[in-house]
This record gives C-alpha cells, sequence and structure tokens, in this order.
C-alpha cells in the first residue's frame, strides 16, 4: 500500500469458484483475472478432484498475473476449485491473511473464500479461542471456518452455525465432496450462480462467467446456501429472514460495467445516474469530463441529457502497481499525478463540468480542480454521481471514520470552497435508487444517511479495535519468519 492514505474506497474481495469441471484451476485463474478489480492486494487458489485427496493451495501478495504462473496453475489439479482476490478491511495486509483459508476437521478439509466484513468478528473469535479454537489469521474470513467446524445439534445443516455471523458475507466454500455458496440474510455483497456444459461457477459478478463463455443461471439470494454436488445442487435457508441490504455502491463504483446486477446492467445504472445528476444539478458549461473509469457512465449520461459535449480530458494511467516509495517531496501531488494527467489543450479557455463517482477525503477531487486550474479552465463545476458519504462503512468497504469523511466534516459550500470548484452538485439518494430501477428498501444505504441495517453498538465497535489492534500487533507474519509460510508460496 502506499505510506499515504489512499484517496479512494476499496472494496473487501472478489470469490470465484467452479464444480465438475477438467480444467478447474484455469478457469478460475481467468475468473479471478475478471475480478482483479474487488482485490489488488493478493490471490489465491484451492483446488481438488475427490474424497480424501489433499488439497493444493497456491496464494501470495500482488495481482492475479503476478500471482499465478504457468507453473502454479499445472500444479493446481483437479476438477473443482476455489479463488479469492484481496484488499484487506478487516486483518492486515500480508500472507498470512491472504485466502482462500483451508481448515482441517472432523468433517475432512474445508476451503473458504470470503467477500464482506462481520460486525461482530471479534466477539465471535473471542468465544471460540476460549473453547481452544485456534487462529492463524487475523481476518475475520477465519472465523467463519471455525464456526463451520463446530459441533451442531443431530440432524441440523453444518451450515447452521453461519447463522450467527452478524454483517456481510457472500462466501465460495469447497468441502472434499461438494463447492457451496453462501450469501448473507442482508444480501450486502453479490453472488451469482452460473454454468458451464456440466460445470457450475460461482463467482462475485457476472463478467466472470462472460471471460469464460458461462450461462449466467440466477443470483444466489439473500439468506440462501446453495450446495452444488455430484447427484446435482440445491439450497437450504439456515439464517432469519431479513431486510434486504443489497449496497448500492456495487452499482456507483465497485462492479464492472459490464456486470449485471439484479437484471439491470451497471453501466447503464451509471448512464442514468448521469442523467439524474443533470436534471437535479444543471448547469451550463462548454465540455463535461469524466474522471476514469468508473465516472465515464455517469458523465456521459450527464452530458447527454444537458446537450453538452463530452470529451476525455483525464487519461489514466491503467499500469500502476502498489507503489512503496512516498515521494511527496519531489513531485507535488504525485499520488494524483501518477494516475490521472490531463490534457490541458482540451479545456484551456472552457467552462469545464467534471463528473466523479465520489468524493471521498476530497485529496484527489481538490487536485482536480487544482490542475484544470493550471490548464487554464475558464470555470469548474464538480458533481458527483452519489450522495455525500458522511458515515462508516461496517460492511466491507474501507470508508474511513467519519471525521475523515469530508461531506461529514464540512457544509456543502465549505466543501465547494476546499475544493475550489465554482460549484459542487451531489446526486440525491432517491435519484441514484430511481437510475438502478429499484427501491430504497432494498438497499443499504448507510454510508449516505448512517441508518445502519444491522446496528453497530458504539461500545463494541470500539471493543472490537482494541481486539483487533492487539491481534495485528502479535501477527506471525511471512516476513519475519519466511519458513512457517514456505508452503503457500
Amino acid at each position: 500500500m502506499d505510506q499515504t492514505a489512499s484517496p479512494y474506497p476499496h472494496h473487501e474481495c472478489g470469490v470465484f469458484g467452479i464444480f465438475n469441471h477438467p480444467n478447474a484451476a484455469a478457469l478460475t485463474y481467468y475468473g479471478l483475472f475478471a475480478l482483479q478489480h474487488r482485490g489488488q492486494e493478493s490471490a489465491g487458489m484451492v483446488s481438488a478432484t475427490g474424497p480424501g485427496e489433499l488439497f493444493k493451495l497456491h496464494k501470495a501478495m500482488g495481482l492475479v498475473g503476478q500471482v499465478f504462473q504457468q507453473g502454479d496453475i499445472e500444479r493446481l489439479t483437479g476438477t473443482r476449485a476455489v479463488g479469492h482476490t484481496r484488499y484487506s478491511t478487516t486483518g492486515s495486509s500480508n500472507l498470512v491473511n491472504a485466502q482462500p483459508i483451508i481448515g482441517h476437521g472432523s468433517r475432512g478439509q474445508i476451503a473458504i473464500a470470503h467477500n464482506g466484513n462481520l460486525i461482530n468478528a471479534d466477539v465471535l473469535r473471542d468465544e471460540l479461542e476460549d473453547r481452544g479454537s485456534i487462529f492463524q489469521t487475523t481476518n475475520d474470513s477465519e472465523i467463519l471456518l471455525h464456526l463451520l467446524a463446530q459441533p451442531v445439534a443431530p440432524g441440523a445443516s453444518p451450515l447452521s452455525a453461519l447463522a450467527r455471523a452478524r454483517g456481510a458475507f457472500s462466501l465460495v466454500i469447497m468441502s472434499e465432496r461438494e463447492l457451496i455458496g453462501v450469501r448473507d440474510p442482508f444480501g450486502f455483497r453479490p453472488l451469482v450462480l452460473g454454468k458451464l456444459e456440466d460445470a457450475y461457477v460461482l463467482a462475485s459478478e457476472t463478467c466472470a462467467f462472460d471471460l469464460i463463455h458461462a450461462e449466467f443461471i440466477r443470483e444466489i439470494e439473500p439468506g440462501e446456501v446453495v450446495i452444488i454436488g455430484e447427484h446435482g445442487i440445491r439450497s437450504e435457508w439456515p439464517f432469519r429472514q431479513e431486510r434486504k441490504a443489497f449496497c448500492i455502491f456495487e452499482y456507483v463504483y465497485f462492479a464492472r460495467p459490464d456486470s449485471l446486477i439484479d437484471d439491470v446492467n451497471v453501466a447503464a445504472a451509471r448512464t442514468e445516474m448521469g442523467r439524474e445528476l443533470a436534471r437535479l444539478h444543471p448547469v451550463e458549461a462548454d465540455l463535461v469530463v469524466p474522471v476514469p473509469d468508473s465516472g465515464n457512465y455517469a458523465a456521459l449520461g450527464y452530458a447527454e441529457e444537458l446537450g453538452i459535449p463530452f470529451e476525455h480530458a483525464f487519461v489514466r494511467n491503467h499500469y500502476i502497481g502498489r507503489t512503496f516509495l512516498a515521494p511527496s517531496q519531489l513531485i507535488r501531488d504525485f499520488n494524483v499525478r501518477i494516475k490521472l494527467n490531463l490534457i490541458k489543450g482540451a479545456v484551456k479557455g472552457r467552462r469545464v463540468v467534471v463528473i466523479d463517482d465520489s468524493i471521498v477525503r476530497g485529496t484527489t477531487a481538490r487536485a482536480r480542480v487544482v490542475s484544470l486550474r493550471e490548464a487554464g479552465a475558464k470555470e469548474v463545476h464538480m458533481r458527483v454521481s452519489c450522495p455525500p458519504h458522511r458515515f462508516a462503512c461496517h460492511y466491507g468497504i474501507d470508508f474511513p471514520d467519519p471525521e475523515k469523511l469530508l461531506a461529514n466534516q464540512l457544509s456543502h459550500a465549505a466543501i465547494c470552497e476546499y475544493l475550489g470548484a465554482d460549484s459542487v452538485g451531489y446526486l440525491d439518494v432517491p435519484g441514484m435508487v430511481r437510475a438502478t430501477g429499484g427501491s430504497e428498501k432494498d438497499f443499504c444505504l448507510a454510508c449516505f444517511t448512517g441508518q445502519y441495517p444491522v446496528p453497530v453498538d458504539p461500545a463494541l465497535d470500539k471493543y472490537i479495535m482494541e481486539r483487533r489492534d492487539s491481534r495485528e500487533n502479535h501477527l506471525v507474519t511471512a516476513d519475519a519468519h519466511p519458513n512457517l509460510f514456505a508452503d503457500l508460496k
């Protein structure tokens, strides 16, 4: 990670799994490539064929193309595989926290890949440790693994233990005989089911199916557990029914524009958000400029609605890895300018509307306004295709503490002054929801409204952070003890 705090929101993970295909590892590799946008810190894969066979694991820090070489894929033999791309929100960024995670218990081997964040993770972990569980990582995904290993009442499904988890979790689990998909009862995070010839596929997004030519069947329902085995596919419903609370920020930013969510194309929803934004905050201007890439479609909708020319004036560098040198003393605004550079001639002497998908801390938005002014823009108007972020997310997106959120600390007028823009306009909640074709009751809007579907006790939250900090300080890392982790490389 950069030594300076990232100005962009990050999702936790992408998950992928396939059952009953002779090239399971290769297809999982391509599926993870398609889900790379959901996590760029680490990647991993587990594969197997039949009962009694030792699971094969490979994971490492870095992008999918860096983690897996041809020889790695050839060693991951089998007809089943589970893969994962990670960005850390719970658990530090190091190899020991990379996924999938493998466990061995009385029911045999199990591998788990998790997208989301548990709000009661440390409470469950303390309880499990008191009962003798030994943890190897500091992420909350391992807690789910330990829950699955616990004894259950006679006749009950082993998966019923997951009902104790609170928060966001979309899981792909591989046992010695089955591939299992799990979605929490609120449906915070996406999970979809597909088919490729005689194989079934699970993934975070439908774009992963397009790459491998799999047929999209349907979304896994909130609270549903899908079990895929040699005798077919069945569903269980071990959770208490809850209100639907899908994270609307998947539409705004996280999902790839070619994915489908609830039968709605993400690109189409973002374009409609731009139209809604134009109707709510029109402005007389000469040019509409998107912040690439997630602002592209909203900018297109905004420009079309108002009849203003659309032009790409910011050029994105697509080949940036993690930067370990913080060169702020060498190059001003390096962390902003290395990602986006401006075509100065496109904006000189013109009234410019800049369309971004969100403003979190405000540092990059301010730098863009400065660069437009320096390039000679006559006016600079900021338009944002979602409402102001005023509250932290507890369900798997690293929106920072509220005091670090620009809209939580400043009034609308003060935001405009801080950014140095001639005007600032945010899309409102009703317009954002209308653009998706859904209803407010179907979404989690907590980062905008402060109304959390799963309430978070401030006292418990403080306890969790204290316990998490303590565990991170005592974490055994691969850098400090490389021999302990040689089998993971």
